[in-house]
């Protein structure tokens, strides 16, 4: 199981997350998002992270041109586009940068037709399928997925917690998780405690 701790803070707790076996940590470049890090900040908390981590960078509102230059500035293994981005979007930005994740709503996707349910459609390396208001931590019915679950390299995101994710795994079976709010103790400040314990949840499914 693919762990992913978004939304990070500091270089602290971006080690905590490493040390607890997270495969990826995210930090947020959008200035409406309580998680909102600078680009110094952004580079920072992913430069120390050893060989065989993504370090993630997240937009939701940055042109693409933008977010591309931002990720190379800091030296993000990824860049996930997420929100308002479409196919033109996702596919520029495939473009300049080795891997890309698209994150939207199961709603959003499902839109776009039984063909668009195939991960790397548009070149993307993953798709995150995010609860319908992102980060804001709220729980969406899996059930919805029946009949529409994506088929490749897929995360499953909104409203988990150390106390829901191995629930959510059994009953998704994503190839991933991705966690922001979830292990945070206030609002936009992580708990090193909820980290190592989500990435301890969240692998007591077989195979994770």
């Amino acid at each position: 199981m693919y762990v992913k701790i978004c939304g990070l803070d500091t270089p602290k707790n971006a080690a905590v997350a490493v040390a607890a076996g997270a495969d990826a940590v995210g930090v947020v470049v959008c200035e409406r998002s309580p998680r909102h890090r600078t680009t110094a900040e952004a580079a920072t908390i992913l430069g120390g992270l050893p060989a065989g981590v993504d370090g993630v960078l997240v937009v939701a509102d940055l042109p693409v041109a933008t977010a591309l230059a931002v990720a190379s500035e800091i030296g993000a293994d990824v860049l996930q586009l997420h929100g308002a981005y479409g196919r033109a979007d996702v596919e520029t930005a495939v473009a300049g940068h080795p891997r890309v994740w698209w994150a939207t709503t199961l709603a959003a996707l499902t839109a776009e037709g039984e063909a668009r349910r195939t991960v790397g459609a548009w070149g993307e390396d993953a798709l995150l399928l995010d609860a319908p208001v992102p980060g804001a931590g709220e729980r969406w019915d899996l059930a919805a997925l029946d009949g529409a679950r994506p088929e490749g390299r897929w995360l499953l995101a909104g409203g988990l917690g150390p106390d829901n994710v191995a629930d959510a795994v059994r009953a998704a079976r994503p190839w991933g998780v991705d966690v922001s709010s979830g292990v945070e103790g206030v609002r936009g400040v992580k708990d090193p405690a909820r980290i190592r314990a989500f990435v301890e949840q969240a692998r007591l499914t077989p195979g994770g």
